[in-house]
């Protein structure tokens, strides 16, 4: 139901956007928070409004603090760390928490080290009812120094804000 939500919204919001976007509100917006590191050639969220709740897209995540320092070189904990810091606040950006993630697809350089990953993420996400996940060995990264990258995935219904 979500899906056929999300599809009918997007088709819907670009068709009327383009053909008549100062009688329709946007239905997508583009936002790169201040806490997190200046992407170049991506954004970091985009919002979806699919009527009674709103999804928002999270750019994969790396070990990067707000000045884009690489933090953690070498250290998984301290990365995954990083990477969680960043998805809350990527959340806490548009006004949600990190119990309205739904997804999070995870990167790893080496899938041994799943169980600090879990060990972080248990400490943000509602373990009552966790996210959907997928998580994949990758043999590199845009950085060699990144040793993982998570992007996600919140719904957040509407009135919540």
């Amino acid at each position: 139901m979500l899906r056929k939500t999300f599809l009918i919204a997007l088709v819907f919001g670009l068709a009327y956007t383009n053909s008549f976007s100062q009688q329709i509100p946007q239905t997508i917006q583009y936002g790169n928070p201040a806490s997190l590191a200046i992407p170049k050639g991506y954004t970091q969220l985009v919002e979806i409004d699919l009527g009674t709740a709103r999804m928002i897209l999270i750019s994969g995540q790396v070990a990067q603090d707000s000045a884009g320092n690489t933090v953690g070189k070498g250290d998984p904990k301290l990365q995954f760390e990083q990477i969680f810091r960043n998805l809350d606040l990527a959340v806490k950006s548009v006004h949600g928490t990190m119990q309205d993630v739904v997804k999070l697809t995870f990167y790893l350089r080496d899938i041994a080290h799943l169980p600090v990953v879990r060990e972080v993420r248990d400490r943000y996400v509602n373990l009552q009812q966790p996210p959907t996940s997928t998580a994949v060995e990758v043999s590199n990264l845009f950085k060699p120094d990144f040793l993982a990258e998570i992007e996600a995935t919140v719904i957040i219904p509407k009135g919540k804000e």
